[in-house]
């Protein structure tokens, strides 16, 4: 199982890099939530924001597996503990890579390494087109998609 998504984005590298690493962009990008970690390979990653559990709902976690700022940002992938009693056993790996074509960048994102029977496949699937679509949006534009919630 895999989901892979390109987008081309009328913006340079470092801008839609800080678009979904930066807090203030993870904010707007994914659904409220920042990253918490150091960015160094081996270390934890938490998106936490708004959610079940209020405003500090744990929503994803897991390991850095690469960081190169401006090109590959790669990570295991947990769901958090409310969405799924047995959270630690389901996992999958999500890898955002960027190259600079012409005068635009080329955002690739692969969601694969799926535990099986992931119940989070089907969800993902929707929320990635969701997040990279405001991706684009704001790193073009600095103004969010209104999804109406």
């Amino acid at each position: 199982m895999e989901l892979k998504y390109e987008f081309y984005i009328d913006a340079e590298p470092e801008k839609v890099w800080d678009t979904f690493v930066s807090p203030e962009g993870t904010r707007k990008t994914f659904f409220g939530s920042v990253i918490r970690s150091t960015f160094q390979v081996g270390d934890s990653l938490e998106y936490i924001g708004p959610g079940n559990d209020g405003e500090n709902t744990l929503h994803v976690y897991g390991k850095i597996l690469a960081y190169q700022p401006h090109q590959v940002f790669s990570y295991t992938e947990h769901p958090g503990p409310s969405y799924n009693p047995n959270h630690a056993e389901l996992e999958s790996r999500v890898t955002f890579t960027l190259e600079t074509v012409g005068k635009c960048t080329k955002l690739t994102l692969v969601n694969d390494q799926w535990t099986a029977n992931h119940p989070s496949f089907s969800n993902a699937q929707g929320h990635w087109w969701m997040i990279l679509s405001n991706i684009k949006t704001v790193a073009e534009t600095g103004r969010t998609l209104d999804f109406g919630w």
